[in-house]
């Protein structure tokens, strides 16, 4: 098949439009324009490339035949944010393509209130993306219901891998963690430490988006999660973190309020939408439906990120790794 990915230069993308070549695809790669894939591999010489900005074609009401214009049989959509955007696409792609699959994200929901949360039953989400995303997941699925557009819509979890760097014990970005782990120091965590994060290997991802493709008419109308097979608390990502390094966590919990004091804003804001939300998600519906066999484990997933960090020289700690 003739298959259009648009934003395959991203995370899934570096690991998705190889597979697709590999299944033997004619796959065009719909990319801004500013940015390689993170792994570099043969395939990709068999890819067309296609140079648009989406926002800016949005607006002018053009992407849609932007798409077309590469005559796809099924369209990959990596790289949108608003149901506008979405509603668009979909307006222009109705009749004219077989399938289009979207990337949601965990964030559709709100705080867990039970676990594992299964396809559209968590919370409302209550950021401008979560939102945004949950009403795309809802908007995709009455199209199909109603006769149009044939769409799925895949959700990851935090996604890891080569090339960039993993959400981390805090629930943020902040690299100094590793270091503290890495040479035995003391961890100020907010809350109690049981809260959940999960993530996903980008090629377990990208697997999913395959399957989808793959099993159209099982795939049609539904949605379906995309993460590890099992979820890590802040204390047990920590505790594996530390033993990479030859070391023991050394864990002292603090107030939310402490935690905002010793941290910065940005910091302290990522860390608290990815512990309230306390996120474990199922992964049944993918695996009866699609046969989904994720190769990762969280931390294995996790592991393979910061690897590839020390060793380009990208994350500072003070001993080598053990594993």
């Amino acid at each position: 098949m003739r298959i259009v990915v648009i934003g395959g230069s991203g995370h899934i993308g570096s690991f998705l439009v190889p597979r697709l070549v590999r299944a033997g695809h004619d796959v065009v790669n719909i990319t801004r324009g500013s940015s390689s894939a993170y792994v570099d591999v043969p395939e990709w010489r068999a890819v067309a490339q296609v140079v648009a900005d989406r926002e800016q074609q949005d607006a002018a009401g053009e992407f849609g035949r932007t798409v077309l214009a590469q005559h796809p049989e099924v369209v990959v959509d990596l790289l949108c944010f608003t149901l506008e955007s979405a509603t668009a696409l979909v307006d222009a792609l109705r009749g004219r393509v077989e399938h289009l699959v979207h990337c949601g994200t965990l964030w559709r929901y709100g705080p867990a209130l039970k676990t594992p949360i299964h396809e559209g039953q968590g919370t409302p989400p209550f950021d401008e993306y979560g939102i945004q995303k949950e009403a795309i997941a809802r908007m995709l699925q009455r199209e199909t219901a109603d006769g149009g557009l044939v769409t799925t819509s895949v959700h990851p979890g935090h996604i890891v891998g080569p090339g960039w760097s993993p959400v981390g014990p805090l629930g943020n970005g902040d690299l100094s963690v590793w270091r503290t782990l890495s040479e035995g120091g003391t961890l100020r965590i907010p809350g109690i430490g049981s809260e959940l994060m999960h993530h996903v290997h980008a090629d377990d991802v990208a697997q999913v988006f395959e399957l989808a493709v793959a099993h159209r008419d099982a795939a049609a109308g539904e949605d379906f999660h995309a993460v590890a097979p099992s979820s890590l608390s802040v204390r047990g990502y920590a505790e594996l973190a530390a033993s990479w390094f030859g070391q023991a966590a050394t864990l002292e919990p603090i107030s939310w309020e402490q935690f905002r004091a010793e941290n910065t804003e940005r910091h302290a804001n990522a860390s608290w939408g990815h512990l309230f939300r306390n996120h474990h998600l199922s992964i049944d519906k993918a695996r009866r439906v699609l046969g989904f066999a994720p190769r990762y484990e969280p931390e294995a997933a996790i592991l393979e990120s910061i690897r590839w960090l020390i060793d380009h020289d990208r994350l500072d700690v003070a001993r080598p790794l053990q594993v």
